[in-house]
């Protein structure tokens, strides 16, 4: 007898808070027989009874694993941290699987809601990785635009690599280092020009405006 693999669901699960998951990406997670997740998301969704499997760093490893669930027939879905098209696993799922084995759920990026504190849109932001290893070269492509947020990783601090590229930027811009939005402990604060950057909690980016878009 065949089996129907299923297609695998990519979810986004918002900036943090609860309020900010979309009833699509619940009603996706209560379906799953396998739920793929990050360490900043092992604990939601606690009512399903799906097999909880940490997507770890290795991702060849993960990517197999989901792979041999799904050959079993099973429902796999990746939870994956604010928007899936915004540096998530997303890509290597969907170039390992196929596009037409995938469905993407999008859900609320920590960019948005981080412009949105300000008031400001967004269509025009440059978004890059805290993996800045040539800060000057990327200091020439983002002089021509006013709003830039620096994400972090894993490893990495959005506000040391914003630090770095300040440097190369230069004073017209404000930058802020944005924290656990949209939960209890959310705070934005302004680094001032010289300062040295906070370590900030795990959950953040920093968002380079230009001065006169603040006025």
């Amino acid at each position: 007898m065949a089996i129907d693999k299923k297609k695998i669901i990519v979810v986004g699960c918002g900036p943090g808070a609860l309020d900010y998951i979309t009833p699509a990406a619940a009603d996706a997670a209560a379906e799953a027989d396998v739920l793929i997740v990050s360490p900043r998301l092992k604990d939601l969704f606690p009512e399903s009874s799906a097999e909880r499997i940490d997507s770890g760093t290795d991702v060849a490893a993960i990517l197999e694993v989901m792979a041999s669930r799904r050959d079993q027939g099973l429902r796999v879905v990746l939870l994956a941290m604010g928007d899936p098209g915004i540096f998530s696993l997303a890509k290597p799922v969907i170039d390992r699987f196929g596009r037409e084995n995938c469905e993407v759920i999008p859900g609320i990026s920590s960019v948005q809601v981080a412009f949105a504190r300000f008031g400001l849109d967004w269509q025009d932001a440059r978004i890059i990785s805290a993996h800045l290893s040539e800060p000057e070269r990327a200091a020439d492509s983002l002089r021509a635009v006013g709003k830039i947020a620096v994400l972090g990783g894993r490893e990495s601090d959005p506000a040391e690599a914003a630090a770095i590229l300040r440097e190369e930027l230069g004073d017209e811009w404000r930058l802020f280092l944005c924290e656990d939005l949209t939960l209890p402990g959310e705070r934005i604060r302004e680094i001032g020009a010289g300062a040295s950057p906070p370590r900030p909690s795990k959950r953040a980016i920093a968002l380079f405006i230009r001065s006169e878009l603040l006025s």
